[in-house]
Formats: structure tokens, C-alpha cells, sequence
């Protein structure tokens, strides 16, 4: 008979058979393995695709429906990267331009009555009941300009505590759309019924496009319908609300960030204002149209401080037969030169209340560009960059530094600043119009049809970049 130690089985065999029940197979180990191989080089395929493959427009949709991929978008220089002059800084010559005296010319004014065409007490303004369209059909062709109303009241010399333009019709803007909406929606208050995409086909031919400029919109208005439009910098609320008093729809430049976004520059209907709320209302075609479509509002000092980013700059749509009272309204203003200089010595009070106000510097120098003083403006331009507090998509929108430098002949700077949109921004047409003025004051003619080639690449109705390849051929 065997004893029970015979019966048992060994130590190491049970040490086998535990490690037999406890081991996966070989062929899981490997799976597993190789899953999360695959994963990683699926997910750093997936970054690169998403970063180096798509354009912006198609990484926006992506984000839309999936908001963390927002994660993967490529490193900007956010924070205030910003290229600063490759010669050095003479804060002297800044500082003198505090100082720098600029005549006014006496106004231009005309005998056309002000007239308030509305007013009301110092209450808020109500909402509407009428809903507000983002749909808006073609017009026909044989589309003719409407019969201007008649005016409401008679004439007053006062603004009123509160105004509201009615008539203007929202467009809620597609991709990179903001300047093509937004005229659109200054135009609808005239009866123009075209959609915003009939702006962008002419305005951005490429949609990647960061920058539509002020000129490029009214000279849309003036070519491309039965009514008038002017750019002017140096604008003031109280003008703005005589403005929208008055029934003319306006569109400002100002400095917006979104949430989500970084600084971005972006265009806004002015519809109402309201001074015992302080508050201006816009049609915004990025946000819409605020409660019960009143507008998105701004208070008057958070408009002032994101509109001077960009100088103040405004346009104002209008009927011609109205011409007369614009004039009355914008006074200095009407004459562009004037303008230009009224934006200045606020640029220049605002600079010397604070030294280190980089969007003072900045505005100072765009304003002696539109002076042709562009020692001046470079010198200013200098002390703005100097700062290190300015956007890094600055030169996405204001050119005034490439023309200061270029005239001084400030050649490297121009290149420096070239250098600094295309890699944050290489749709930019203007960027390869001023790096081809360089190649040709420089000789290099064939780099220079080239750049501008490259610029009317990207917008063929680009007009400089093409009287400067036709002038380069004769």
C-alpha cells in the first residue's frame, strides 16, 4: 500500500501546474502587444494628418463635432510673439513724436441740414417681433436700387439717448467668413439681397484667406452695388451714434477673442446704441444677434478699447442722395486726410498717458503712413514692436509697417515681418506683394514676379501685386 506522501504530487510539479494555469498565451501576449503598437502609430498618424494634411477650415469642422481635438492644433506663437526690427531702436526719435504737431485743415462741411431721423428717452431699447432671417434669396436681375423713406422727424441738433437701425438682415458667416457676412449685412439694410457667399467668391477667392481689408470691402460696395461706402480711421462712439442715429449702417474693425480663440480681428454692425445702459448693439456674424435679436451687446468703453486695435476704423454704407448729410455728420472726417490725422493725436494722447501702450505705437505709425511721413512711422512702428505686447496676428490685417519700412528702405525688416505671416498665416496675399516690392527694389526681378505671382495666387483680383508683375514686363 503507498503512503499518502507517495500519493501527493512534488512541489515542483505543483509550482508547474499553477504557472501553466496562471500564463496567458504566447499568441495574447503578442496581441496585446501589437494592438497598442498599432494605437500609438495610429494616433501619431492621426496628429499629423490632423496638423500637417488639413486645412484649417476642415480641422474647424472637426473640432465642432469633436471640441478636445482642438489639442492637436499645430503650436502658434500665442502669448505675444512678435518679430521685433532687425535695426536698432532709436527710443529718442520715438519719444519726439509725442511731441509732433500735425495741422488741422478747417472742415469740410456742406448746407445739408443734421437730421435725427430718430428719438427717444433714455430707456432701454425694446425688443422687436419680428424674427430675423439668415436665409436671404438672390435678387433678380433686374434688382434696382429702394426709394429712400421719407424722414420721421424734423430736423434736431442732439443726439438722441437712444437709436436703432432697423432694416439690417443677420448672416450667420461660414468658415472664415467674417468680412464677406458682415458687408452683406451692411448692404441688406439698402435691399441687397445677395447671400454672403457671392461676397466671398469675389472678395477671398481662396477661403483660407485671413484678411479682407477695409478697402477691399468698399470698393465691393461701389463696384458691386447701387450704393456708396467709405473708409475712415480715427472714429469716436459719439460719432458712431450719430452715425446709427441718422440711419447709416456702419461697420467697425475691432479686436475680438472668442472663446476658444485666440486674438483675431473681426468686423461688427453697429444696429443700436443705448447711453443709459451704455451699451452699443451689433450685429455680429460670428455671434449672432443677441437676445430677442436686438444685437450682441458691447459696453461703450469695451467697443472703444477693441476698436482702437485697429485705428477706429469704420465704414459707413450709404445711398448716394444721402451724401450731403454724411458729410454734415463726419465733419473732419468725410476729408480722408483729415481722418487720418484726427487718428493720430489720439494715437498721440494715448501714448503719452502710457509709454508702453503698444496699440497707441502702432496707431501712430499707420496713421503718418496714411500721411506719407514714413520716417516717422517707422520710428513709431519700432517703439510698437519695441513693446513686446503686441498680437502675433497683428500683421495679419494692418500693412502699415511693410509700406514704413519698405519707403525708408528698411529692407530686412520688411522680409523679417514677410517671414513671420507666412509661417502663421501663408494665404496672406499681401505678405508676397510686399517681399516682391524687396526683390524688386533689390534687382532680383525674377524673385520678384515670382512673389507676385504667388500673391495673385491666392486672390487674382489682388490689383497692386498686378500692376506690379505688368510693370516689371515693361
Amino acid at each position: 500500500m503507498r503512503s499518502l506522501y507517495d500519493t501527493q504530487p512534488s512541489p515542483r510539479t505543483i509550482l508547474r501546474r499553477d504557472e501553466g494555469l496562471r500564463a496567458p498565451p504566447r499568441w495574447l501576449f503578442w496581441g496585446i502587444i501589437l494592438v497598442f503598437l498599432a494605437f500609438v502609430l495610429g494616433t501619431a498618424f492621426a496628429v499629423f494628418g490632423f496638423r500637417e494634411i488639413l486645412q484649417p477650415a476642415q480641422q474647424q469642422r472637426i473640432i465642432d463635432q469633436l471640441p478636445f481635438m482642438s489639442v492637436l492644433r499645430r503650436p502658434t506663437p500665442a502669448g505675444g510673439v512678435f518679430p521685433t526690427s532687425a535695426a536698432p531702436v532709436d527710443e529718442a526719435e520715438a519719444l519726439s513724436l509725442l511731441e509732433l504737431p500735425l495741422e488741422l485743415p478747417p472742415p469740410t462741411m456742406t448746407t445739408a441740414p443734421i437730421i435725427i431721423v430718430q428719438t427717444a428717452p433714455p430707456t432701454p431699447i425694446p425688443a422687436t417681433d419680428t424674427a430675423v432671417p439668415t436665409d436671404i434669396s438672390p435678387p433678380t436681375a433686374t434688382a434696382s436700387p429702394p426709394a429712400l423713406p421719407p424722414s420721421p422727424a424734423p430736423p434736431v441738433d442732439f443726439l438722441p439717448a437712444s437709436a436703432r437701425i432697423d432694416g439690417v438682415l443677420h448672416q450667420q458667416q461660414t468658415w472664415n467668413n467674417c468680412g464677406p457676412a458682415t458687408i452683406t449685412m451692411a448692404l441688406s439694410f439698402h435691399g441687397w439681397r445677395q447671400p454672403q457667399a457671392y461676397a466671398g467668391d469675389i472678395l477671398k477667392p481662396n477661403r483660407e484667406d485671413k484678411n479682407v481689408s477695409p478697402h477691399e470691402l468698399a470698393r465691393f460696395v461701389r463696384e458691386q452695388s447701387f450704393v456708396e461706402a467709405i473708409v475712415r480711421v480715427g472714429g469716436s462712439l459719439d460719432l458712431l451714434k450719430r452715425l446709427v442715429a441718422n440711419g447709416f449702417p456702419t461697420v467697425i474693425e475691432t479686436a475680438a477673442m472668442f472663446e476658444g480663440y485666440d486674438w483675431i480681428g473681426h468686423y461688427r454692425v453697429v444696429v443700436a446704441y443705448d447711453d443709459a445702459l451704455q451699451l452699443f448693439y451689433f450685429y455680429d456674424s460670428f455671434l449672432g444677434v443677441g437676445t430677442d435679436a436686438n444685437g450682441v451687446t458691447e459696453s461703450y468703453a469695451r467697443v472703444d478699447n477693441d476698436w482702437r486695435a485697429f485705428n477706429r476704423t469704420f465704414i459707413v454704407v450709404y445711398h448716394p442722395e444721402r451724401e450731403a448729410l454724411l458729410r454734415n455728420i463726419l465733419v473732419e472726417h468725410w476729408d480722408e486726410t483729415a481722418a487720418a490725422q484726427i487718428a493720430f493725436e489720439t494715437a498721440q494722447g494715448e501714448a503719452r498717458n502710457n509709454p508702453q501702450d503698444a496699440f497707441a505705437w502702432f496707431n501712430m505709425g499707420s496713421s503718418l503712413v496714411a500721411l506719407g511721413r514714413h520716417q516717422e512711422a517707422a520710428a513709431a512702428f519700432d517703439q510698437a514692436t519695441s513693446t513686446g505686447r503686441l498680437p502675433w496676428r497683428m500683421m495679419w490685417y494692418q500693412h502699415g509697417a511693410f509700406a514704413a519700412y519698405f519707403a525708408v528702405g528698411r529692407y530686412e525688416d520688411v522680409l523679417t515681418l514677410a517671414a513671420h505671416n507666412q509661417n502663421t498665416a501663408p494665404e496672406l496675399e499681401e505678405t508676397y506683394y510686399w517681399r516682391g516690392r524687396v526683390y524688386e527694389a533689390q534687382d532680383q526681378s525674377q524673385q520678384a514676379a515670382s512673389a507676385y505671382r504667388r500673391a495673385l495666387g491666392y486672390n487674382p483680383n489682388y490689383e497692386a501685386a498686378r500692376q506690379a508683375l505688368d510693370s516689371l514686363s515693361q
